[in-house]
This record gives structure tokens, sequence and C-alpha cells, in this order.
């Protein structure tokens, strides 16, 4: 017997309306919506929070997120918690987010982490297209288990992937299929028994140069962290025992970089806090 499932769709489309960065699209079918847009920076760039009600995906849910930034426009997009992929008895979760970003805009997608409940099915995906000079932050955050409640992620799997087109040519392709229980969870050359695994992406025209900037942020005192660039990109990786040591640490580079990159401080959005 399969879950009860849900099929949502969201998608948005930001342009640029003279100094003012708009949501000029804003559609969704299923429970998948979006807040009224904030300007906590000034005009220029648009905060949005992404919401799923339901607050968690079973067994045969299928989320799909498709986000365009128009030329020259600036977006910011948060969720307000994490998202959750619960037991299943049978059917596939499948969450799949497509991030355009056109000529010279920029996109910054932080979202919470995804946490995978034991006997979760779930299959992630995440496609970013950037035009030859377009920027981008970006992060992703895998809890496999609850480690906070003593639960391990013993039965079910979770696949993951991450693109990064650039130009109409592919640069970063990350893949990962967790196995609960399975050899993967523990061996050195696997997650070597730590539940969350995370990738950050910082992209854009010569953003090695600041390499040497995301290698002196702190890294956290548990776990492995790592920082390298190449053609356009940096990547961060954090392995490690908490979902929110990743965060730190890659909004510590978010606010080291977010300066050189755009120009102006972090702004955290503020339902961080709450």
């Amino acid at each position: 017997m399969l879950d009860s499932a849900w099929e949502a769709q969201l998608r948005l489309s930001f342009v640029r309306d003279g100094a003012r960065c708009v949501l000029q699209e804003r559609s969704h079918v299923g429970p998948l919506r979006v807040q009224r847009p904030f300007y906590p920076e000034g005009e220029g760039v648009c905060h949005v929070y992404v919401l799923h009600p339901p607050g968690g995906l079973v067994g045969g849910d299928r989320l799909i997120t498709d986000v365009s930034v128009e030329a020259g426009a600036h977006s910011l997009l948060t969720t307000p918690a994490a998202a959750k992929l619960y037991r299943s008895r049978g059917g596939i979760a499948e969450q799949t987010q497509l991030l355009r970003v056109a000529t010279g805009a920029r996109l910054e997608w932080l979202p919470q982490e995804t946490i995978a409940f034991d006997g979760a099915l779930g299959k992630l995906n995440t496609r970013i297209e950037l035009a030859a000079d377009a920027r981008f932050f970006g992060w992703d955050v895998l809890c496999l288990g609850r480690p906070a409640a003593s639960e391990l992620f013993a039965r079910g799997e979770v696949a993951q992937a991450l693109e990064i087109w650039r130009a109409g040519k592919q640069v970063y392709c990350e893949r990962g299929s967790y196995v609960g229980g399975g050899e993967v969870m523990h061996a050195a050359w696997g997650l070597a028994n730590f539940p969350v695994v995370g990738t950050f992406v910082c992209a854009g025209p010569d953003v090695e140069r600041w390499l040497d900037t995301a290698r002196e942020v702190a890294v956290p005192v548990q776990g492995l962290a790592a920082v390298s660039g190449w053609q356009g990109q940096l990547v961060a990786r954090y392995l490690g025992p908490s979902a929110e040591q990743a965060r730190e640490y890659f909004t510590g580079l978010w606010s080291a970089l977010r300066p050189g990159m755009f120009g102006s401080d972090a702004c955290p959005p503020r339902i961080w806090r709450t």
C-alpha cells in the first residue's frame, strides 16, 4: 500500500523594473506557496520565503519548484523550516528544483536542511542554469535520520543530484545514493558514520579569486569541511554530526564572500531567527 500522495508545483519569475526587483510571476498547483516579497536591503533585492504547508513529504509526493531570475534582477529565496522526508510504505517522494539565472542576474538559494526520517524513500534533484555572467549562491544540506532524537537512518534510501550549467555547458555534477544501514553510511570512503552532508556553491565570473577568503572561514569543530575552486565556482563540502553546524559554516562562507561577489554585506532573512 502506498502513502497518500501530493502533487505540487511552484513557478516564480523575478524581473528588474528600474531599480526594483519584482516578483512578476507567481503560480502554484497544490501545497507549495510563497509569502509576499520582502525588501530588507532596499528595492534592489527581493527576498521570498518558499512554503510547503504540509511540512513534509511522504511516499509518492512530488514537489517541483521552478525559479527564473531574469536579466539584471536579484532575488534571495529561503524556507522557514527544514523539509522532511517521512517514512514511506513503498512510494518514493521526489523533490525537483530548477533554478535559472539570466545575464547580469543574481540568485541566492538558501533553504533550510532536508531531514530524511528512518525508512524514507526520496529523490532530490537540483539543476542550476546560469548565463555566462550570472552570479549564484546556494547550498544543500541533507540530514540522514534524526541525530537529536537518537534516530539512525537504518532503512530506506535517498538519491541526490546537483547539477550546475553555465552558458549551456555542464560545469558541475554531484550525485549521491544513501542506503539506510548500508556500507556508504559507515565506510571511511562514504559518510564515516556522520549523519549530515552538505554542499555550498558560489558561482560567477572569476570567483576563484576569493578562494583564499573562503578558506579563512572557520570550519566546524567536529566533522570535515573543505573548499575548492575552478571554472567559475567555489564549492565547499561539509560532512559532520549536525545540520546546525553545516548551516553555520555555510552562512559564514556566504557572509565572507558576498561583499566581493555582490558589493554588499550578507543580509540573513529574519525568519532564520524565529
